[in-house]
């Protein structure tokens, strides 16, 4: 799905009613990866496009604090869940930081939201749209019951897709015995009875159900209309579907999300990059390798946002190479006026990135007019507002 086309207003229609943006946050178990840096950055060009426009964003992003993968890393390591999550944390944020990738207005922990959860949840059990399941031992799970929503998997994109496998490989359990649908989604584990904390109780052996989390966290933060809810393609399904749905639940039939950005997926040595194969690049490992944050970030820019691709080292070197070619036409051209040629640079930087985010072609654009600069002081600006990649002056 294309998120803006020149041919039409839609990109400054959008920019010119406040649109509010939600993306999918990590899950903090473990260190940022190549796959992550990609969504964040291009999600970041996003934002940077609509500030440029001048558009008022609200943007909001959640953190997956609670969640099975980061308390049986914590358990097999030894290390406290909570200490696990805020070194994690803040691993990200100096990562997101030294990308260069502006931070959301609002970043929501699941830690900090539980009491609403569990309000939510017990709303949706009274109004007849979720159930419970027999769990382990003496608990239940509640579920959601999706059959009333009748706009859940509508749009074509799912109607080639197998989705009980889909579900089941992103962490769905399309057979388990007393749900009423092999599709519905899990809103919270571990209930004894009315408790859904048992007292004492590790946070393992209970959880909320990661789809009704971000679904809060976007109606709290956003309101009931998100002009974009953005993550990777592999969150397509289940994810942001089963996510729009609870939005609907939690507001009477009114929430909607009007464009879903899937960002492509990142591969390394033949498998598509992730923390459960252990296939990992991680921005801090390269930071500490001394490569420049602007090179990995012009890597990701060097794809378009739903690409997928592989990474090789091939891949920094030509990022490399295109920092050194910009940075020396920058210092040719910084002491001579803008002229017709260098706005004619930053138009088509902009109508490139108006057209579907094409980051790719915005890059040669700025590297055409690199071969030969003009006036670089629109161009430099034109980077660093819309690109992120600034070139700090001496002093």
């Amino acid at each position: 799905m294309s998120l803006y086309d020149s041919s039409s207003d839609s990109f400054r229609s959008i920019a010119a009613r406040q649109p509010h943006l939600f993306a999918c946050g990590i899950t903090p178990y473990d260190a940022t990866h190549l796959g992550h840096a990609f969504t964040y950055v291009s999600v970041d060009t996003l934002l940077r496009l609509w500030h440029a426009a001048g558009a008022e964003v609200r943007y909001a992003q959640n953190v997956t604090d609670i969640d099975d993968p980061l308390f049986e890393r914590a358990r097999d390591t030894g290390v406290d869940w909570r200490e696990l999550a805020d070194q994690e944390i803040a691993l990200f944020r100096e990562d997101m930081h030294a990308l260069g990738v502006l931070p959301p207005d609002a970043w929501v922990a699941v830690s900090e939201k539980l009491d609403d959860l569990e309000r939510v949840v017990r709303d949706l059990e009274a109004r007849g749209l979720a159930y419970r399941v027999p769990g382990a031992g003496d608990t239940e799970d509640i579920y959601a019951d999706l059959s009333a929503d009748s706009r859940f998997v509508s749009a074509p994109v799912f109607r080639d897709l197998d989705l009980e496998k889909t579900f089941d490989a992103h962490g769905g359990d399309s057979t388990r015995s007393g749900k009423r649908h092999p599709l519905d989604p899990q809103l919270w584990k571990g209930v004894r009875g009315e408790d859904f904390r048992p007292s004492g109780g590790a946070p393992g052996d209970w959880r909320p159900g990661w789809h009704i989390e971000c679904a809060l966290i976007a109606r709290d933060e956003l309101g009931e209309s998100i002009t974009v809810q953005a993550g990777g393609s592999d969150l397509l399904f289940p994810h942001h579907e089963m996510s729009e749905s609870h939005l609907r639940a939690l507001t009477a039939g009114n929430g909607q999300v009007s464009v879903h950005m899937h960002v492509g997926m990142v591969g390394y040595a033949g498998e598509k990059m992730s923390k459960s194969l252990g296939n990992l690049v991680l921005v801090s490992q390269l930071r500490a390798r001394g490569v420049d944050p602007r090179v990995i970030r012009l890597c990701l820019l060097a794809h378009h946002y739903r690409e997928d691709w592989e990474y090789t080292d091939d891949e920094l070197s030509t990022a490399h190479t295109r920092l050194q070619l910009w940075e020396r036409a920058l210092r040719m051209s910084s002491a001579l006026p803008d002229d017709e040629t260098s706005q004619a640079v930053v138009r088509r930087v902009w109508e490139a990135l108006a057209t579907d985010l094409n980051s790719p072609e915005a890059l040669r654009t700025i590297d055409r007019w690199a071969e030969n600069p003009t006036g670089g002081v629109a161009v430099e600006s034109a980077i660093a507002t819309l690109l992120g990649v600034e070139f700090p002056r001496a002093a």
